[in-house]
């Protein structure tokens, strides 16, 4: 059996710029206090929600070593080091390994998608060149490939493949995968509207943009569930849809974004290619987070 990472909700955290474009280190700062302050249960840095696509090399590792240096252990910290290079994602997984964070995030490779006989040489590769716990990321929305089950399986055998954050949106893929990997490979939802529902199946908890906006809550999705009390879990889940759906309104992370500055957080501006939301989305985000009461009117 492999010891999960973490049990519970990760922040997928924001990545907050000031006005002129640069990284925000103070705000970061102050969001992990307060996230730590509200019980969420790891930190996932230079995720896709810390647009780490739009950071360059540089910034990527000290976001990094800020988040790891500023954590000072109260709880996990996982960086995001996939690439769809297979050599720069093992270039920068040693480059944070030496920061001393706790296990890493590897995105399926994007754009040249490979096969899943790729999938298993990249995943390979990378496993083989650092001795910390890799969490696979299967979102094929964003990267136009689908790891499968079977892929799965053969990598759980390999003793630094942890955990597979499963973004598919398919719970019976993800049920496939819990049948065949079974202790071997922890699982966590990708999918804050999910998170019952992998639990349901074993999972291990969710790697979350909906604790940057309510953390103690999606905290308390997974907490209440592992206590046993899977009514209220299940009721908590339900009363989140509305604010997980508005906060995929539009791309991620742009409502999550706008959604931190909107509740008083110095989150800044994206980075291009990612524009602020539509007034309509706007206004969705603000009904919902009023309606879950983490907005006050």
């Amino acid at each position: 059996m492999k010891q999960p990472v973490f049990t519970g909700a990760a922040v997928a955290i924001i990545t907050p710029m000031h006005a002129d474009g640069t990284v925000n280190f103070e705000e970061l700062g102050r969001l992990i206090d307060y996230q730590i302050a509200h019980h969420t249960d790891a930190i996932v840095i230079c995720g896709t929600t810390g647009e780490s696509a739009a950071l360059d090399h540089d910034e990527h590792l000290e976001c990094i070593r800020f988040a790891v240096s500023h954590t000072a252990h109260r709880v996990p910290v996982i960086a995001g080091t996939g690439s769809n290079d297979t050599a720069f994602a093992i270039q920068l997984t040693r480059e944070a390994e030496q920061t001393g964070v706790d296990a890493l995030l590897l995105v399926t490779p994007y754009y040249n998608k490979t096969s899943q006989a790729g999938l298993l040489a990249h995943y390979t590769a990378i496993a083989n060149a650092t001795s910390l716990p890799c969490i696979i990321y299967n979102v094929p929305s964003r990267t136009g490939v689908n790891l499968l089950p079977s892929t799965l399986a053969e990598l759980s055998k390999l003793p630094n493949i942890n955990a597979v954050k499963e973004a598919s949106g398919n719970i019976s893929q993800i049920a496939e995968i819990a049948a065949l990997c079974k202790d071997e490979l922890n699982i966590y939802s990708g999918n804050d509207d999910q998170i019952v529902p992998i639990l349901s199946l074993g999972g291990k908890g969710v790697i979350s943009v909906l604790s940057n906006v309510a953390p103690q809550q999606a905290h308390d999705i997974c907490a209440s569930w592992f206590a046993g009390d899977t009514a209220k879990s299940l009721a908590l889940q339900l009363e989140a849809l509305p604010l997980c759906h508005a906060l995929f309104a539009d791309v991620n992370p742009i409502p999550v974004k706008w959604a931190m500055n909107r509740l008083g957080w110095n989150a800044g501006p994206l980075r291009l290619p990612l524009v602020d939301p539509s007034e309509k989305v706007q206004k969705e985000l603000e009904n919902a987070m009023t309606a879950y009461g983490i907005l006050k009117e």
